[in-house]
């Protein structure tokens, strides 16, 4: 049992840091092919690997740690070409809309709570997003892992009930 929640953890981490894959389908197909494991062991370590595996782009965010060089956007000097100029007026729009929400964010440090909140339960708005939002709103970093922990382990820890509740229902 140990085994496949360490296992749960490190994949919840690796999907956290680098998401190409969904650790959402491991916990439902990992307590659909061991239903003895509990749902809840389940949800807290996929909660702990995917609120650590945040971290790391909350103090990105925050400038609490420093990227790798071969991350960092290279500005060139050189003027920019028809296509660039072209998706910067397409994109204006969005990226005005994303700055009034760091501004709110700012200015109603609750407003950023709620939203982090909701988002590690549903996912909308992308936990990724706000994990990175609340870095650079500068959240208590207690309040980011406790909320963002609390609002992962009910999601996960619904997705790993999940095929239990539902074998049971069915069974009437």
């Amino acid at each position: 049992m140990l085994t496949w929640l360490c296992i749960s953890l490190g994949v919840a981490f690796g999907t956290s840091v680098l998401p190409v894959m969904s650790v959402e389908l491991f916990v439902i197909g990992l307590v659909t092919s061991e239903p003895w494991l509990p749902w809840i062991g389940v949800g807290a370590a996929a909660a702990l690997g995917q609120v650590a595996g945040k971290l790391l782009y909350y103090l990105a965010a925050r400038g609490s740690i420093e990227l790798p060089s071969a991350l960092h956007r290279t500005r060139k000097l050189r003027p920019p070409s028809p296509a660039r100029e072209r998706w910067q007026r397409r994109t204006k729009r969005l990226r005005g809309m994303l700055e009034a929400v760091r501004e709110r964010c700012h200015r109603h440090p609750h407003w950023m709570i709620t939203t982090y909140g909701i988002s590690s339960v549903a996912g909308i708005p992308p936990y990724m997003a706000t994990a990175v939002l609340a870095g650079m709103v500068r959240m208590r970093l207690p309040v980011f892992v406790v909320v963002g922990f609390l609002g992962r382990l009910v999601r996960f820890s619904a997705l790993a009930a999940a095929p239990s509740v539902f074998a049971s229902l069915l069974r009437v």
